[in-house]
């Protein structure tokens, strides 16, 4: 098979998605790289390239994404969809749709300007403020109280905005877990943003883990992602989700990747197929469709 892999030019020497290149080399598939940062994209012969499938590792408002949706739309298969990516990457629809499908959100509030912050009421302190096209947990703010709020020294967003959500009481640390197709395949307890260092451990994924999990690739319609989630006195509590994570300190994370792109992209192309010649029967034996077709 031929791959495309659109790779931002932040992610172009990490291990992830890179490795998941290599190893579908290793298997004799051909993989092209593509950096919008560095080269242009010809957008008028997609088809012709005879890609089989698009890859995009990107940042929050890189321009990878415009490029995936470019084959997505004239019906190249792509890992993830552009849609689910968008869904998720805007911090903002990711926590209402989460929050109108039933997911465990914590109360969250969209703030344009920090000296907003000052209109949340009192009762959802704590606050966690974040930038809502955030990456790599960076710029994430804990406000004790409102009367904390004279103190605090934050830049502005020329173009973005920030979330404010009401810290929920935990252990101290993230659980981190990746998941690849319908395979919940680590969970790790990792550092938190607001926490003293801890010691990474991978621990055994409850059955309550598990359904959060899969439950959120089924609604935003993920194939290879990754959430955060804290465990609080009311049960788990989603704080984020990721399309394309690193997988680090996944077993063979690199084998599994890629195992599940091969079969999504035959899945996909199956799909297709069956869809075409449907189409095809439904058109050849239809008298309507065929005086349509001459009328035309």
């Amino acid at each position: 098979m031929r791959f495309c892999f659109i790779i931002e030019e932040q992610y172009r020497y990490d291990p992830m998605p890179m490795i998941v290149a290599d190893q579908l080399l290793e298997w004799g598939h051909t993989v092209t790289l593509l950096e919008p940062g560095e080269m242009v994209t010809c957008l008028t012969n997609m088809r012709e390239q005879d890609h089989d499938a698009y890859v995009l590792k990107s940042i929050a408002r890189g321009p990878g994404l415009s490029i995936l949706e470019a084959a997505e739309a004239i019906g190249i298969p792509t890992i993830n969809s552009s849609r689910a990516i968008r869904m998720v990457r805007d911090k903002a629809v990711a926590v209402a749709y989460a929050c109108s499908n039933g997911l465990p959100i914590p109360p969250t509030y969209f703030v344009s300007r920090p000296h907003l912050l000052k209109q949340i009421p009192p009762k959802d302190y704590p606050l966690v403020v974040k930038p809502g096209h955030g990456n790599s947990s960076q710029g994430i703010y804990l406000i004790e109280s409102s009367e904390k709020l004279a103190d605090l020294q934050m830049a502005e967003i020329d173009d973005g905005f920030f979330l404010a959500q009401r810290y929920m009481e935990n252990p101290g640390f993230d659980l981190k877990i990746y998941v690849i197709g319908k395979e919940v395949c680590a969970t790790i307890a990792k550092k938190s943003p607001l926490h003293a260092t801890i010691d990474e451990e991978s621990i055994a994924p409850t059955r309550e883990i598990r359904k959060l999990a899969l439950d959120i690739g089924n609604i935003f319609g993920l194939e290879i992602y990754g959430i955060d989630v804290v465990e609080t006195p009311q049960g788990l509590v989603l704080l984020d989700i990721n399309d394309f994570p690193s997988f680090g300190g996944v077993p063979s994370a690199a084998i599994r990747v890629s195992e599940h792109i091969l079969d999504a992209v035959k899945k996909a192309k199956k799909r297709r197929a069956v869809l075409i010649e449907h189409n095809n029967h439904t058109h050849h034996h239809d008298p309507a469709l065929k005086r349509i077709s001459i009328l035309d």
